[in-house]
């Protein structure tokens, strides 16, 4: 069934827009007139009938892909129809796979290169974007070849990546220096701050030892990327050797009872990786309760 819509997509994406460029003058919500339709056999009614169910999500499919809503649908339906028409003409299929390319672009792909320069020195604009686009398509080297122009956007957005970096692990590197002279802060050597909120008179548990907690993570500006206590249960277990290495130097130096706040440098949380919307060389501030070692 989603096979089905999707062709049909494939096709109406191309076929509305080229038809009211032919038609101008015809109104674009003109309601679309059928011919009379009549049921004669059980081969037509299941025809009808799948023809009808093979519809079953299309419009919000039509809104969230290619913002098209009911009032268009006439539109829609003039396409469908013209696309009947030309559906084994190689000329036609080609104009509309332009067209979903085109939305293709606009969508995801524009919008994501746009994002990965915000910030930079260099911005990418849109119409000049297109213009490579198609020089591409056109295979039109006045300025460069398609694999050299790869080669040097790679190149550029590295750089805006490696600058961008930078700047977030110093913003981090000096949220920790002071961070590290807040009352009751405490440093390890190994670079690991944590605050007592609680003090808890329990065992402290090994490395090899599973616990129970309840924490949330957050980032240095307060981001909250993960938090036990917006579950059900509110509790996690696991080993405290399974973990990042600065949440097992805090849980193995931890009394059950206690309730902390640890910061984690870098180094001992996820370093130069990426983690979900943990960026790279991000400091982790953690609130944790330390409930039990379980046996």
């Amino acid at each position: 069934m989603r096979k089905i819509i999707m062709l049909t997509l494939v096709i109406l994406a191309g076929v509305t827009l080229h038809t009211q460029a032919k038609d101008k003058n015809k109104k674009p919500n003109t309601a679309v007139q059928q011919p009379t339709v009549k049921l004669v056999s059980p081969s037509d009614t299941v025809s009808y009938i799948a023809g009808m169910a093979a519809t079953d999500g299309l419009l919000p499919y039509l809104q969230q892909g290619f913002g098209v809503d009911a009032e268009h649908m006439a539109d829609v339906i003039r396409g469908f129809e013209e696309a009947q028409t030309h559906i084994d003409d190689p000329a036609f299929k080609a104009y509309a796979a332009g067209m979903q390319i085109a939305n293709k672009v606009n969508s995801s792909i524009l919008p994501n290169m746009k994002l990965a320069f915000e910030g930079s020195a260099d911005s990418i604009r849109q119409a000049m974007f297109i213009k490579g686009f198609i020089a591409a398509l056109q295979n039109d080297t006045t300025f460069f070849a398609q694999s050299e122009a790869s080669k040097l956007y790679r190149q550029r957005a590295e750089q805006v990546v490696e600058t961008r970096n930078a700047a977030y692990k110093k913003e981090n590197e000096d949220w920790l220096k002071a961070n590290a002279k807040k009352e009751g802060m405490q440093t390890t050597p190994s670079g690991l701050q944590y605050k007592v909120l609680v003090a808890g008179n329990g065992p402290k548990p090994k490395a090899t030892d599973k616990v129970k907690v309840k924490y949330e993570g957050r980032m240095i500006d307060g981001t909250v990327f993960d938090s036990s206590y917006k579950r059900d249960p509110q509790t996690n277990s696991f080993r405290c050797n399974e973990v990042i290495k600065g949440w097992t130097e805090a849980l193995t130096m931890m009394p059950v009872g206690s309730k902390w706040e640890i910061c984690i440098p870098q180094e001992l949380a996820y370093g130069a990786r990426q983690a979900g919307q943990i960026k790279p060389y991000s400091t982790l501030v953690f609130t944790v309760e330390l409930l039990e070692i379980e046996k």
